[in-house]
């Protein structure tokens, strides 16, 4: 019965302190997923820090920096199944300076779990944080108010909060918004409904995500395949073979379909679809093959084979939603190393067109800076070609990463508009 289950990845997001490590910990300690030894392990250092019960942070707080700080800093990833769905879990930082990681956890995310402190409301870095979801279009969001046991399990903080983050939210793009109420310490309405507050009549955040629908982001119309390697094996039987590598981001390719590689513009048919040493007769996203063409062309990495009939834009200025994550600013038309699907060229930031503020999402023109954690809409232009699709219609094709060039750092990720 689990084999057939649906994978749900969720993150979790909101400010620090807000209780994500222990909302998360919560979950896996009531829906019994964490193994005895583990328990035992995590009960020891609860005691060693002088705590009474266990301290169910520590389940994902694995750095030895966060657990002697009591913080998050890098995305811990967790795994837990339950009878009716399979989980993976990117507990994110809740600190302005890990804003990247949040980024980074939540950019394959099904769903996000956004926590609000019942005693602080909406701040500004949970308004961030949602902004980031609704950006990355992550098409359901959990409004966790927690900490409900410190205001006395009111209703009426409940829904204050609630129109806090619906006046907000109203600007955003996000599909699906519920709100629960929460004691992620206490357990209240995490696994099991709360007996504290009967007057809430939804139900508890494990339900919410084992019932929930997950619809696909693989653009299955659009035939992507965005040339890794080429290979050249040179043993027995394979003397002649030269086969295109890479991940299908989109749609679907078979045997003797007509494709044209970009940005060349040279055409051709599929020869063969092999994995490993099996041939296929198609290939979907996001299965990793290798492709022989009937012609020989000159194609290297950061190519792209598509549909004949089904391109996607091939340019060297595009316009990114951006959002900037390194400490330094960003450097009047200085140099990057752009990175989009397999494709590496260097780039430049021709103009920032407007900056959002947070507290508001209204475009602000009057301080064009990028400095870290804005989110601005940029014009970019590379060296090459890129072929893009925007980020709405395919999330691989339509994202890229900015790399500075002298530190090797990633300074700020894009989704092509």
């Amino acid at each position: 019965m689990l084999d057939n289950n649906q994978l749900l990845r969720f993150t979790t997001a909101g400010s620090v302190d807000d209780g994500k490590s222990t909302l998360i910990g919560r979950l896996l300690y009531d829906s019994k997923s964490i193994f005895e030894d583990q328990l035992q392990a995590i009960e020891s250092t609860s005691k060693k820090k002088g705590h009474d019960g266990v301290d169910l942070a520590l389940f994902t707080d694995g750095l030895r920096d966060e657990r002697e700080q009591g913080i998050t800093i890098d995305v811990a990833y967790r795994y837990f199944t339950t009878p009716k769905r399979k989980f993976i879990i990117a507990d994110t930082p809740g600190h302005i300076q890990y804003t990247r990681n949040m980024v980074t956890g939540a950019s394959t995310a099904n769903a996000a779990i956004i926590l609000v402190d019942a005693r602080h409301g909406v701040i500004e870095q949970t308004r961030r944080h949602s902004f980031i979801a609704s950006l990355l279009q992550i098409p359901h969001v959990i409004v966790c108010i927690n900490k409900m046991d410190l205001v006395d399990f009111s209703e009426e903080i409940y829904n204050k909060v609630i129109d806090q983050f619906e006046e907000f939210s109203s600007k955003m793009l996000i599909k699906d918004v519920r709100f629960i109420p929460i004691s992620a310490l206490l357990g209240d309405n995490v696994v099991n409904r709360s007996e504290n507050m009967n007057w809430y009549q939804g139900a508890p955040l494990l339900h919410t995500l084992e019932t929930m629908h997950i619809s696909s982001d693989i653009n299955k119309v659009d035939a992507r395949f965005p040339v890794q390697t080429v290979l050249r094996p040179q043993r027995k039987g394979f003397i002649d073979y030269r086969g295109y590598a890479g991940r299908v981001t989109g749609g679907v390719f078979r045997k003797g379909d007509d494709v044209v590689v970009l940005p060349s513009g040279f055409t051709s048919k599929i020869k063969s679809i092999n994995l490993n040493d099996r041939d296929l007769d198609e290939a979907y996203a996001p299965m990793s093959v290798a492709i022989t063409l009937e012609d020989d062309i000159d194609i290297s990495r950061g190519d792209m084979i598509t549909r004949s009939k089904n391109t996607p834009e091939v340019v060297q200025d595009i316009e990114v939603m951006l959002c900037w994550l390194n400490n330094d600013s960003a450097k009047p038309r200085a140099k990057y190393s752009i990175r989009h699907t397999s494709n590496e060229q260097k780039a430049m930031i021709k103009e920032v067109v407007y900056k959002y503020d947070i507290n508001t999402l209204m475009r602000r023109k009057d301080d064009l800076s990028l400095n870290m954690n804005d989110i601005a809409k940029v014009k970019i232009r590379t060296t090459k070609p890129l072929m893009v699709d925007s980020y709405r219609e395919n999330r691989s094709t339509g994202s890229i990463i900015l790399i500075d060039d002298t530190t090797n750092e990633t300074v700020a990720a894009g989704m092509i508009v």
